[in-house]
């Protein structure tokens, strides 16, 4: 009957996922029966405790079915856990995926339309410096002919005083 029980192995349950570890090993562990400590309550009677040591094959063969049982749906139990927890990182990754793919689609239409408006003031920037530059060249042409006729002037005004 020891080969039930499992009170010398550790448990290794885990409620909380680890990244590392994406599976869950329980341990049932049952405490072993004595057939010579009764089975009743505290206050058996003499009668009671001896009826209680004496276990037959049928009632071992029961407790040792029972424990499988409880053993086979603690297994059961932790395989779907194991499972629901695979799926569930799974799900995470595939989040992750979408989400990057997202961010990235997201950032290259940012991109584009950072370049477009970079287009649209260069082009208004151009405008702008190729104004600047016409009047910069008429306020050049001009100084030039107010130079000259500033000088007529003189030449003028000297022309004027000479003959006076």
């Amino acid at each position: 009957m020891d080969e039930f029980f499992f009170d010398k192995l550790p448990c290794t349950s885990q409620s909380t996922p680890n990244p590392r570890h994406e599976t869950v090993q329980v341990n049932v562990s049952c405490p072993q029966i004595d057939p010579n400590v009764g089975l009743g309550t505290d206050q058996d009677s003499p009668y009671e405790r001896f009826s209680n040591r004496t276990i037959d094959e049928s009632q071992e063969h029961q407790i040792s079915s029972r424990i499988d049982d409880i053993g086979k749906k603690v297994q059961d139990l932790v395989g779907n856990i194991n499972e629901s927890r695979t799926m569930d990182l799974k799900i995470m990754d595939n989040f992750r995926d979408k989400v990057s793919e997202k961010v990235g689609e997201i950032c290259g239409q940012m991109k584009e339309h950072m370049y477009s408006l970079y287009d649209e003031t260069s082009c208004a920037m151009q405008a702008t410096i190729h104004e600047l530059t016409t009047v910069l060249e008429s306020c050049r042409q001009l100084t030039t002919e107010l130079q000259a006729v500033s000088q007529a002037l003189t030449e003028l005004n000297k022309g004027l005083a000479a003959e006076q």
